[in-house]
Order: C-alpha cells, then structure tokens, then sequence
C-alpha cells in the first residue's frame, strides 16, 4: 500500500512539474492570463513555490491588475525570508497603487535594510543607477538645443523674450558706446542690454535686428538679466551700483554691489530709472524675475540672514507701486551654495541655477513648484540642460515647449554661450498588416498588442479593414508585438527602435489559422521514443485545442495519431492508440467534457500521406509527414 501511494505522490509531483513547465512557457510568450491560470492550477495541487507564488504575481503586475499582484508577492515575501529585492520592490509598488501605505512603508524599510537607504531614492524611483547617471541620461526625453547663430566672440547669456521681442546681455559694441571700458575681471567690455525681433520659420529661430537699449537702461558698466510686465510698460534689469553721475559706486572695502533698477516705457522708449527700495549698499540685490501674475518680483540677494553665498527671495509688488518686505524662499530652494537666475515660466513653475543642489557639476539648471506648494522638492533638468560646467539663465514658453538658456560647457571657448532648445518626445512609429499565414490575406479585426521591455503591455488596438495596425512608441527601446485573433494562432515578434525622431518601423505580422475545414491544425506534438505521457512541449501545443474548444462550447471532435511505417505494424498501432488516449486524457484534464471528444483511435501506420511504406528508404522529413496527431471536427458547432 506504501508502495502504491508513494507511486501516486512522484506521478503527482511530475503532473505539477510539468503543468508549471508549461506555464512557464506561457510566461515566456507574454500569455500571461494562460500562464496565470497554469500556475494558480499548480498552486491549488500543492505548488507554493518561490517560482510559482512570484510568477503570479508578475502576471498580474505586468497586466496591471496590482490587486492580485499584490495578493501573491505577499504570499511570496511572507513565506521566503531570502526572497529577490525586485519582488519587495514590486509588491511595494502593488501596495502603493492600492493606498495601502502603511504596509507599503513597512516593506520600504525592508528593502532599504537590504539594499542599502539611498539605492533606489526616496520614492523608490531609481532602481539599478546613482543620482549621477540618472542625471546624466537623455533617454525617454530628448532635447534638440544649438548655440545661437548671433553668439559673438564674447560671453553672452540672460535670454528672455516679450511680445517676439528678443533680449540678452552681452559686451558686444554697440552704436552707444564706441570706446567700451573693460571689465578687470574677464578682460571683456562691460555687458549692455540688447533687444532683436525673433521669429520661428520651420522650427527654426530667426534673431533679427539687434540693436542696444537706450543709454538711460546701458551705462559705462554692467546691465543684465531683465524682466518685464506683461503690459510691456515695466522693466526691471540688474545694474553695477552706480551714482547720478553714472559713475560706479564702492562701499568702504572697495567693493560693488548689484542693484536692480526699475525703468518704465514712455512712447516707445525706456526711460525713468529708478533703483529699488531694497536695493542695499553693502550687499547685492540682481537678477530680477516675475511670477506669471505680475505680482510678485523674485531676486537673488547675498543679504545677511541667507542660507548661503546668494539665496533666491520674494517681495510682493503692490498696486499702490510700493513693495512689501523681501522674504527668502526658504530651504526647499536655497542650500549653503549659490542660487541664481530665477525664471517663473507660464505655468508658475521656478526655475533657478544652483551649485548647492545635487547636480552633475558647477552651476546646474533646476526646476521646483515651490510656487504652487511650499513644500515642493527642486529637480535637476539633467543633460542636456545641465553638464559638467555653468548652465544657468533659463527661459522657456511652457506652452510651447522652447526656449533658451546659456552654459560655459564648450570648453575650447570656455566662454558663456547662448543656447536655443525645443522639447520634444523622441516619438517612432511602429506599423504593418497583419495577414493570414496560410493565404497571405490581411486580417481584419485582429487584436495587436504591444508591451515594453519589462513585458508589461502598454496598448492594444484592433487592425483595420485592410489589416493595418499603428502604434507610436519611444525611441531606443524594446518592444513585443503581439498578434492574435479567435481561432488563429499567434504571432510574436520583437522590434528595436532607433534614435531618430518620427522614424518609421515596419514590421508585418502573420497569424495562423486553428481552424482549416472541418480540422483543428496545430503545430506536430512529439513523445518520448517508445512512450506516451505528455511532454511539456505537447502540452504547450494542446494548449490550443483547449482554446478552441473553449471558444467554441458546442464542438465536438474526434482525435487520431498516427505513426510511421518503422516499426513492427501491430507495434505501432498500440503504440499510437495510447498516444491517443494520452492527448485526449490531458484536454478532458483542462476541463473539457469527456463527451465532446467522440473518440480517439490510434492508427499506427495504415494512413500514411506518402510511399514510405515498410521496406522504402526514406528521409527523416519524409518519415516525419506520417507522424502526427489529428483533431477532426465532427459537427456543426456555431
């Protein structure tokens, strides 16, 4: 009796096997509902490995059906004390989406006690790179940016636009000032404001016209960085402190601060400069911005009481034209370096440069939404914006999507140049015709889906009339394209996309029919020499006789096998009989009614499709026609 059950328990134990076997290369195939269905099989027969109980849950986490997923990593994590972090990760990721915090927060220390605190960041969004490489990559978001074709021969920054109009700072010469002072510092003339027209042609700017400010906003020293009303009438610009005789002012260390200047538009013309209340002498005060309301001017100030070498601060503009009292943004914003160059787009969003910040070098460009919640974080642009040198004065047209901003980072030059970008998503196309292997017709209504690399589907759409299917995708990634269709065999393929924009990918995809006349047609399933079991590669096959049966609750069939003509005749039928018998055995064990298969009749070698006859030499290939397996439709089913 021992002897018996101990029997029963190694032929059970190989049934699991084998089903998670063929589960497993569902899961390989991206058939993750069937792959599901196998393994939750195996587990309901005592199969509760790391293998299976893990396995489910990446089937329903890469379907995006996190309840379940969450459901069997936790079964996962609770019972295998050694289990890998991407499991914990992504159990926290299921537990996230489904608000349950507390527990998520839980497995979060858990993973960081594995992995170490800082490896994945504070919300877990970098997973095998450092803080740098995050930086320093370009990928999923591509930045088209060139240097300005009016970048002169000396360093120029501080773009900014109003109403088309174009300005900037630079030592250039100009009509006003024929015999330019030199600044000590650089051996440059000292900077004056310009103004051009800008244009776009084809995506391309055009600076036109340039011409300097009016000598009441350029003096004999230093004006940047302006910033002006939205009704035009109002300029602010950073100047060299210098006193009614336009001459540069010192404190008592023989030190210049900066002032920012205030100057309203008469006519056409810029004039009444006036310096502002805040405005100090023995600190700086420059860099002037305005929220996208006009109320609010931001500044950079190494007043005492800062966090660090220059803080970024705020001071309301009230209608009475008066101002309120500076305040510093605080420490979401300001470090112990140096924040400058404050920008508030469209949107509201802040930008700034800073070197105190995390960043990929010296000064590095930064975006925050302090503005919108005061406990916002600030994010590094990344490259292309930020590179190993300066990267600062920032503007861009949040609506859309371009602007400029200037950095040192030509390192022949090492001077500070003028750079032009535009934003755009790296987007492909990747399209075909899905046809009918055995024809080559296209296929109408066919269902195509397409998963990233992680295996995660990421859309689904049906093809046309003409079996057309389009899909737009990211650049330089991965991708699964999946055809199917009821009572067709899938087709599965990969595509690679490139680095070029609005590239074309085509690739065709050929399902086969299940279905020809009145015979369910599958791929040939083999046996062991001189056996009968199921093999997992013969399941993986039969798999699809269940499918369509299961589509079609009404039909019935009738199974044969057949053998070739090596081997005794009466061998052979035997041999073939139970081979039946073993593949109708395994679809009634996938649920299907015993009834609907009328029968199942091995005929060894009585039906041959060729002349390879007992005693006829032939080709492994010729042999191979005679061994298959039939499933004859026997009735009208729909």
């Amino acid at each position: 009796m021992k002897k018996i059950i101990l029997i029963i328990f190694v032929l059970s134990n190989s049934l699991i096997f084998s089903q998670v076997q063929v589960a497993d290369k569902f899961f390989r195939d991206y058939a993750y509902i069937k792959a599901s269905e196998l393994y939750e099989e195996a587990v309901k027969k005592g199969d509760s490995s790391e293998h299976v109980l893990t396995r489910l849950g990446d089937c329903y986490y890469n379907n995006s059906n996190t309840q379940q997923a969450a459901l069997w990593y936790g079964k996962a994590v609770n019972k295998y004390k050694d289990i890998q972090p991407e499991v914990i990760y992504k159990y926290i990721q299921s537990l996230k989406s489904l608000g349950e915090y507390e527990k998520a927060n839980k497995w979060i220390s858990k993973l960081r006690e594995l992995e170490g605190a800082n490896k994945r960041g504070n919300e877990l969004e970098v997973l095998d790179f450092s803080k740098y490489q995050e930086l320093s990559s370009t990928e999923g978001v591509y930045i088209k940016y060139d240097p300005l074709e009016i970048n002169s021969e000396f360093s120029e920054f501080g773009a900014y636009v109003h109403d088309s109009t174009f300005y900037f700072a630079s030592p250039r010469k100009s009509d006003l000032s024929k015999k330019k002072k030199v600044y000590k510092w650089n051996e440059e003339p000292f900077l004056d404001l310009f103004s051009a027209t800008l244009s776009y042609q084809d995506d391309k700017v055009n600076i036109t016209d340039i011409k300097p400010l009016p000598k009441a906003i350029n003096s004999d020293y230093h004006e940047a960085n302006i910033a002006i009303t939205k009704d035009g009438k109002t300029m602010y610009f950073t100047r060299d402190n210098v006193d009614d005789r336009n001459k540069i002012s010192y404190d008592k260390e023989g030190t210049s601060y900066l002032k920012i200047y205030k100057a309203t538009k008469v006519g056409n013309t810029w004039g009444n400069v006036v310096d502002l209340p805040f405005n100090d002498k023995v600190f700086s005060t420059g860099h002037p911005a305005l929220s996208a309301d006009d109320k609010v001017l931001y500044f950079v100030s190494d007043r005492e009481g800062g966090y660090g070498g220059t803080d970024i601060y705020s001071v309301e503009r009230k209608a009475s034209g008066t101002y309120g009292e500076p305040k510093n943004l605080g420490p979401k914003v300001n470090t112990s370096g140096r924040e400058m160059f404050p920008f508030v787009a469209k949107d509201s969003t802040l930008y700034f440069s800073s070197d105190g910040h995390i960043s990929l070098g010296l000064l590095d460009i930064f975006k925050s939404d302090i503005l919108k919640d005061e406990n916002a974080e600030p994010e590094n642009l990344g490259a292309p914006f930020n590179s190993r040198f300066d990267d600062f004065s920032f503007y861009i047209d949040s609506e859309k999507e371009k602007g400029f901003f200037s950095s040192n980072r030509d390192e022949e030059s090492n001077i500070d140049v003028m750079y032009q970008f535009e934003t755009i998503q790296c987007k492909q196309t990747i399209k075909g015709i899905v046809y009918n292997k055995l024809d080559a017709i296209p296929e109408a209504e066919a269902t195509v889906k397409i998963l990233n690399e992680a295996g995660k589907e990421i859309d689904t759409i049906t093809s046309n009339e003409k079996g057309e299917y389009s899909f737009e995708v990211d650049c330089e990634k991965k991708y699964t394209l999946i055809a199917s269709k009821l009572d067709f065999r899938e087709d599965i393929q990969q595509v690679a996309t490139s680095k070029i924009h609005e590239d074309e990918i085509v690739q065709d995809l050929y399902i086969t029919p299940l279905i020809i006349r009145n015979e369910i047609v599958i791929n040939p399933i083999y046996f062991d020499f001189d056996k009968h079991n199921i093999r997992p590669d013969a399941a993986y096959e039969l798999e699809n006789i269940v499918t369509v049966m299961n589509n079609h609750p009404k039909m019935h069939i009738k199974i044969e096998a057949h053998t070739d003509s090596r081997g005794k005749d009466e061998y052979n039928m035997m041999l073939s009989d139970r081979r039946a018998k073993a593949t109708r055995d395994y679809i009634i064990s996938r649920g299907i009614d015993a009834s609907r298969i009328e029968s199942a009749i091995g005929y060894g070698e009585s039906q041959l499709l060729n002349e390879c006859s007992n005693g006829v030499k032939c080709s492994e290939e010729k042999h191979q026609e005679n061994r298959r397996s039939k499933f004859l439709i026997t009735n009208t089913y729909d």
